[in-house]
């Protein structure tokens, strides 16, 4: 009983680390990736989509970023989300596509962007604590219904623990990854 309630945390500290991994697809390094601008919301026809939903978008060059809206009238739209959202990028509209130049990063941005890297790498860990906590009160909720002893119970504890350590360290070895692209000029 004890193995399927790890084994369930599992897939949940899976879920955990891919959305630690989303998160860092937004931090904004040198170089251009879709997945600055992929997620960011676009009035479209009066609904609200986000621009992979409505438009291509290509990398041509390392620093450059070209959104081509499959509807031409949608351009003004997502120039705007582009202008408003948190990334302070200058979208060009051309008439026929949006282009985004990356501007190269300062070295005082790219210390508050590993500031940021840190905290969402926090945020990561306390999602794992949180889940190690409702395990742990599972297995010893298993222990007060006379399920396990206690000894199992405890033997549970350090297998619990040894999965959100794996975990743990995967989080910051994402971290270390994104925090190198980041500080390289």
């Amino acid at each position: 009983m004890i193995n399927e309630i790890i084994s369930g945390s599992r897939s949940n500290f899976e879920k955990a680390i891919e959305h630690f991994k989303e998160e860092l697809g937004q931090v904004r390094t040198g170089r251009a990736s879709s997945a600055l601008v992929e997620n960011l919301v676009v009035d479209y026809y009066g609904s609200k989509s986000p621009i992979k939903q409505v438009a291509s978008i290509t990398i041509p060059e390392p620093r450059t970023i070209v959104i081509s809206p499959w509807d031409k009238d949608s351009l003004i739209n997502v120039e705007k989300a582009i202008r408003e959202s948190q990334l302070n990028l200058s979208p060009m509209n051309d008439g026929q596509v949006v282009r985004i130049n990356i501007p190269a990063l300062t070295e005082e941005r790219r210390k508050e962007l590993v500031k940021v890297l840190n905290q969402k790498a926090e945020d990561a860990r306390v999602a794992v604590r949180k889940i190690r906590e409702d395990a742990w009160d599972q297995i010893q909720g298993l222990e007060k219904n006379g399920a396990v002893g206690e000894d199992e119970k405890f033997q549970g504890k350090d297998k619990l623990q040894k999965v959100v350590d794996e975990f743990n360290s995967k989080i910051e070895e994402i971290r270390l990854d994104k925090e190198k692209d980041v500080m390289t000029v």
